[in-house]
């Protein structure tokens, strides 16, 4: 039992056959996550959730009262700072996607107030069909919003869906620095509800982080990585650092603790 070799062994055991299935087993992106137990149970509860949190959404714009701003012009001279650009497809209509992320970002604007009054959101249909986007009719009201008319495109049957996702991606960049001219754009997708603290992460990116040299000039930062790639043995080229780094420290502190 003296051995350094069963003593870790028997950490290993115990850490990753015994504490980790029992701490894990309910953690969606785990390697223990058991989906024979929780899957099933977890997507009814979040289906039903998302579709309550679409209704309010929805109530939420039936309620407000705005001027029109259907038509996003350039004839503003008002630059913003940060222009928020959400992008957006028809999708099933009984969870309002791009409604549950509009009003988030409209209430922490409110709730932010001076601070975020050169903030300004610009709608981006990239709809097949601009005009069959029922969610965006009802925000048109709201928002000032461009669309990408693809009446005289021919559909190209080899374009994958990345392909057409950039090219969109493209658009909406550029409709967002002809309209506007702001200093950032954030780009969002409409199935991307904002997290509460969004504005002061924002607010500390641009005063803090932008501030460094070797940031002043960065062209894109990007501010969410997908959960199922934030698993640590994930084979990125950042992860291969993070293992050697991680092995150059933990080999000296194993020496020194059985040397």
């Amino acid at each position: 039992w003296s051995s350094p070799f069963i003593h870790l062994l028997t950490l290993t055991v115990v850490t990753f056959g015994v504490l980790a299935p029992l701490i894990c087993h309910r953690l969606l992106h785990s390697y223990f996550y058991l989906r024979r137990w929780h899957l099933n149970p977890m997507s009814q509860e979040f289906l039903e959730q998302n579709q309550q949190e679409g209704q309010d959404a929805l109530r939420y714009f039936e309620k407000m009262q705005m001027p029109n701003a259907s038509e996003a012009s350039g004839s503003d001279a008002f630059q913003p700072l940060l222009l928020i650009t959400i992008i957006t497809v028809q999708r099933r209509n009984d969870f309002h996607y791009v409604l549950q992320v509009v009003s988030q970002f409209h209430r922490l604007l409110q709730k932010c107030g001076a601070r975020c009054q050169s903030h300004r959101m610009l709608l981006c249909n990239v709809e097949s069909d601009p005009s069959s986007h029922q969610d965006v009719r009802l925000l048109s009201s709201f928002f000032p919003m461009v669309s990408r008319d693809r009446a005289g495109e021919n559909p190209d049957p080899s374009l994958n869906q990345f392909e057409k996702e950039k090219q969109d991606y493209v658009f909406c960049l550029e409709q967002s620095l002809l309209v506007y001219s702001p200093e950032y754009i954030l780009l969002v997708e409409d199935d991307a509800v904002p997290e509460e603290e969004i504005f002061s992460v924002l607010q500390h990116l641009f005063s803090a982080r932008f501030s460094k040299p070797y940031l002043r000039d960065a062209l894109y930062f990007k501010l969410y990585h997908p959960e199922r790639l934030q698993r640590y043995f994930n084979p990125e080229p950042m992860r291969i650092l993070e293992w050697l780094g991680l092995g150059m420290f933990l080999g000296p502190v194993l020496t020194c603790a059985y040397c």
